[in-house]
């Protein structure tokens, strides 16, 4: 059960009217690395959990995020509190109208013409909210680091929305969400580590032959060596002829087939299969027009007819 309390989490003082910055905001309203989506992510996780830690800390913070939620969509309000007033009493001339919600840039616009100065759920592009940001496997290990990540890029979109505003009332309730993002990625992080063991996720044992080895696949120049890859922690595995088959068969594709789908595969090849004695003439050729010899070499291209 929710109760609402009718004030903020964290005051909010917006200095002037910024279309522009409010459709910003919505990122964090409606976009994947958003408020929204973090409430949904850990309240559809606690509901799974039967850890009671667990489920007690996943609800406190997914119910927090609600709180995140209606700061960040009150800002979004504020801002376009001025601009909503004037749209809606069509206070300006037409041309005046038209500049002052399309100047901001950014599709300031549309959050106010369609919607009305109100915050959509969308992102800063206009992109509706998704349940596919939502991206929990119901597995506490995996999902914790899920989570640990999520809060470490929404807290890099505070800071780049921080930084793109010189109004100190939003600075300061922006900087608020971004340190209580860094404040949830402890919380999860100390989950995480009071699961143990934590690493590899899931119940099933990996493959002993493989865990250890890091395959050199892309080489040149720019190769390094550190510690995702060092001979302390790997077998580094950099021959060509050590990447492929490495579980000691022939690297090929096979399958049983009966023997009706035997001859019915056969037959099906048959029908398709390529002449490679060929040499057909394309119609991309005809376009290209007759053969020309080429300079020195006896070979011949096809080229524009003299």
């Amino acid at each position: 059960m929710f109760h609402h309390n009718k004030r903020l989490q964290y005051t909010v003082r917006v200095a002037e009217t910024n279309p522009g910055l409010a459709n910003l905001l919505l990122e964090q309203f409606g976009g994947p690395q958003g408020e929204l989506a973090a409430a949904m992510r850990y309240f559809t996780q606690a509901i799974a959990e039967s850890d009671p830690g667990r489920k007690d800390m996943l609800m406190d913070i997914a119910t927090e995020e609600l709180s995140h939620l209606e700061i960040i969509g009150t800002i979004v309000a504020m801002l376009n509190r001025g601009a909503k007033g004037r749209i809606a009493e069509a206070t300006d001339s037409e041309a005046e109208m038209y500049r002052s919600i399309t100047g901001a840039g950014n599709d300031s616009h549309l959050t106010q013409v369609l919607y009305g100065g109100g915050p959509p759920l969308t992102n800063s592009g206009g992109v509706p909210w998704s349940a596919a940001y939502i991206d929990t496997i119901g597995d506490p290990t995996a999902d914790l680091r899920s989570n640990i990540a999520a809060e470490s890029r929404a807290k890099l979109i505070y800071e780049r929305l921080i930084a793109a505003t010189d109004d100190a009332g939003v600075k300061e309730a922006l900087g608020f969400l971004m340190t209580r993002e860094a404040a949830h990625q402890i919380s999860f992080e100390k989950a995480l580590y009071a699961i143990q063991p934590n690493f590899p996720p899931g119940k099933m044992a990996v493959d002993p032959r493989f865990a250890n080895v890091y395959f050199n696949l892309s080489q040149g120049d720019g190769d390094q060596r550190g510690p995702w890859n060092s001979d302390d922690h790997f077998v580094y595995v950099t021959e060509r002829d050590e990447q492929s088959a490495v579980d000691g068969g022939d690297g090929g594709a096979h399958v049983d087939l009966a023997s009706d789908e035997r001859g019915t595969l056969d037959q099906a090849a048959q029908r398709t299969r390529s002449d490679p004695q060929s040499d057909p003439l394309t119609g991309a050729e005809l376009g290209m027009g007759p053969l020309v010899p080429a300079k020195g070499n006896g070979s011949a291209s096809r080229g524009a007819a003299a």
